[in-house]
């Protein structure tokens, strides 16, 4: 893979420009700026925890925050299926 020199970030540069137009880009900086801050301090806070992101992934699906919509479980208030009907003795 070929490292990005000068002649590439120019291009990618006024790409962006004209995708996003010159007041935007800063606005859109700092916040990828908090992002990449809020990320790395998350990140640091795991690794003080001894947990490693796979671990924190699988803990996050199970717990829940005060607020959110958990779906019911269909499975879990069901009714029993309904046994197969015996008449009489089959020949």
């Amino acid at each position: 893979m070929r490292n990005i020199g000068a002649p590439e970030l120019i291009i990618l540069g006024i790409i962006l420009i004209a995708l996003f137009g010159w007041k935007k880009l800063p606005d859109m900086a700092r916040s990828l700026g908090r992002s990449a801050r809020i990320f790395k301090s998350e990140v640091d806070e795991m690794k003080k925890d001894g947990k490693t992101p796979a671990d924190a992934g699988s803990e996050a699906s199970r717990t829940t925050v005060p607020g959110d919509v958990v779906a019911p479980d269909p499975t879990r208030d069901a009714p029993p299926a309904p046994s197969p009907r015996h008449d009489g003795p089959t020949a």
